[in-house]
This record gives structure tokens, sequence and C-alpha cells, in this order.
């Protein structure tokens, strides 16, 4: 049977994993949010608000940081969801205002062509300097690859919260860049980087670090052998 201290974890562990899948789901991961972890999440966080008397002094703190954590969440999931559902309101309305206004533009274009095969004098456009565009091409790529985060595992199976972590920051990072490939589960992903860990630290060193960074706009995962 479970004791308060293991609800209390599965507590903690439902809020991160719902806090992931709400990013995939405002990513564009996922068609629709996360109703069936939230009801989880709430229904058990509901049975201990109703049994606080049954709670340790260190219980009970325990379980007010997870609740302060989760009303901080759902705050900010519902500005977002408001957002999401706006822009996709105004999506419609927008692609009507895209059509005049192209037809607009067009027009605009016909009446200036005929304008300048009018005009006796052309002036050339001035030339295009490419080696600014390529410099500032360049600062763009430095700016994206110096975006990463690091950290680093020396037996993940006993370090489940910093597999978590890592997680975390890929699919904040392909939040970030829009990717829509598909995104591995939790549970595969602690699978592969325990696979990883294992296959690496076999070739020599005590921990392997891995690195979630924006390269050229594409989110890069890597490892490698830290010592």
């Amino acid at each position: 049977m479970a004791t308060i201290d293991d609800d209390l974890s599965l507590i903690e562990r439902d809020v991160r994993t719902l806090k992931i899948e709400y990013e995939q789901y405002f990513g564009g991961g996922r068609s629709r949010p996360p109703a069936d972890t939230q009801w989880r999440v709430e229904s058990l966080m509901r049975r201990y608000n109703e049994r606080m008397g049954e709670l340790s002094t260190g219980q009970r703190f325990r379980f007010n940081n997870i609740s302060q954590t989760y009303a901080k969440y759902q705050e900010m999931w519902r500005k977002k969801t408001a957002q999401k559902e706006g822009a996709t309101q105004a999506h419609h309305f927008g692609a009507a205002a895209k059509a005049v206004e192209a037809e607009r533009a067009a027009r605009a274009a016909m009446a200036a062509q005929k304008a300048a095969e009018a005009a006796t004098n052309v002036v050339e456009p001035p030339p295009i300097d490419f080696r600014a565009a390529e410099a500032a091409a360049r600062v763009e790529d430095v700016k994206q690859t110096a975006q990463a985060f690091a950290m680093a595992f020396s037996n993940p199976e006993h370090e489940r919260e910093k597999v978590y972590t890592l997680y975390e920051k890929l699919i904040e990072a392909r939040t970030e860049t829009g990717e829509r490939s598909t995104t591995p589960s939790l549970k595969d992903f602690e699978t592969f980087v325990q696979h990883k860990t294992k296959e690496l630290k076999e070739k020599g060193g005590r921990e392997i670090e891995y690195t979630v960074s924006i390269e050229g706009g594409r989110v890069k995962l890597k490892a490698r052998v830290s010592s």
C-alpha cells in the first residue's frame, strides 16, 4: 500500500510530466491538452487537501510547496491556452484580411510597373552586400549555438530527477524552434539515456555529459565522455 510520502512523490512526478505535456501541446506536438494527467494530479491533491490533519509537519510543508508550484503552472497554462485559442480564431479572420491586402498589393505593383516602363530614366538598385548578409547569418548561428544546456550522468537509473530536467530542456528547445518531428515519450527518453550512458562508459570515463543546443535553427542532443 502506498504511503503518504509515496503519494507526494507521485504528485511531484505527475506535475513535472504535466508540465512537459503542456509544453508539447503549446509547441504543436500534441493535438489536445493533457486532460488525463491533469485529472490525476488534481484528484490526488484534493485527497490530501482533505487529509491535512494526517500529515506530519514535514509532509505538510512538502505538499504546500507542490501546491504552490502547481498553482503557478496552472495560471501560466491558462494564459497560454487563451493565447493559443485566440490565435486560432484570429487566423480565420486574418486569412480574409490577408487576401484583400494581397489583392491591393498586386494592383499597386502593377501600377508601379507601368510607371517604371513609362519613365525614361531608370535608376539601378544599389548592389546587395552579400558579405554583410553572410556575416549577419554567422552571428545569428553563433547566437543559436550558444543556447546550450549541459548535464552529466554517472548512473541515470538512480538520477531520474536529472533525466527529467534534461528531457524538459529538450522539449523547451523543440518548442522554441517550432520543430514538429516526433518527440519521444519520457519513458523512451529515460531508456535511451540509460543505454547510451552505459555504452559510452564502457569506452572509458566515469561520467557522460549530455548537451541540448540549438544549431542552425535545429535542436541537437549530444552525448560525450566528460571524465
